[in-house]
């Protein structure tokens, strides 16, 4: 977030594209952007964060990501009709909205996309979500690099909750009610009655079959791994949530974002 802010701060121009290492803009995205900004009156647009692999492996996490069971009914991720959204996946943004909310919070490690679109949000600015916006992402090439990936995200997401009163709902509620539930019911389980069993195993069933259309198209190899790809997900998303320290919320509220202002805005560029 200190070097998203730093390079809209060097730039010069009334509208901003993000990028990341990850994605690859797909053609006449930046004309699209600026025309449906135009259009819609928001402040940010973004589109589908669309995920696609190079292996078997990949094949499966893209898949566990592009799905309802894997992240529910983001539409950055499993596409929908265009209109208002909460977040969108990296955003074009109008400078001015960017300079009014002072940019990224830099002790937002993850979750700073969600975190600034909140406060757009909460401005009365408008975030606009449009199929007609497509990134293609390269998923994370590991299990154990995609575990990182989303106990960060569900660390970070607990830290916007404390930071940001009323901006949890329950789609963000159910991994950790998942790891919960399935840690008790393994410890029941085992001490008490197997019939407490059913939670995890009713779980791993429900992966299982929400895998199948899900992999649809892919390898058997594929296909085989998008239940770890999911378990995965949920698990380490959720085990994030749980364990993410009050201090970083307290880091957080204390400190300030960093002024905007003072950089130029008179160029018709795009960065």
């Amino acid at each position: 977030p200190a070097a998203l802010n730093a390079a809209i701060k060097a730039s010069r121009h009334p509208v901003v594209v993000r990028v990341d290492g990850h994605g690859m803009l797909s053609p006449n995205y930046i004309a699209t952007a600026v025309r449906l900004l135009e259009e819609t009156g928001a402040q940010n647009v973004g589109g589908i964060m669309h995920a696609e692999g190079e292996n078997a492996w990949e094949d499966a996490v893209a898949a566990a990501m592009t799905s309802k069971i894997g992240v529910g009914n983001a539409a950055f991720h499993t596409g929908g009709q265009a209109g208002p959204a909460e977040t969108v996946y990296l955003g074009v943004f109008r400078r001015e909205a960017l300079e009014r909310a002072e940019g990224y919070n830099v002790e937002f490690i993850r979750a700073q996309d969600w975190e600034l679109n909140f406060r757009i949000r909460e401005a009365g600015g408008l975030i606009w979500f449009s199929p007609e916006l497509k990134v293609q992402y390269r998923p994370r090439p590991s299990v154990k690099a995609l575990a990182k990936q989303y106990k960060d995200y569900g660390r970070w997401r607990h830290v916007v909750a404390r930071y940001h009163a009323g901006s949890i709902n329950l789609r963000y509620l159910a991994p950790p009610t998942a790891v919960v539930a399935i840690a008790a019911g393994l410890v029941l389980g085992a001490a008490v009655t197997p019939w407490a069993l059913l939670v995890p195993g009713g779980y791993l069933a429900a992966i299982t079959a929400g895998s199948l259309p899900a992999g649809k198209g892919l390898s058997l190899k594929a296909r085989a791994q998008i239940p770890v790809a999911l378990a995965t997900m949920h698990m380490c998303w959720g085990f994030g949530f749980l364990t993410s320290p009050r201090s970083l919320a307290k880091r957080v509220i204390a400190s300030r974002r960093p002024s905007l202002a003072g950089s130029a805005s008179s160029s018709s560029e795009t960065v």
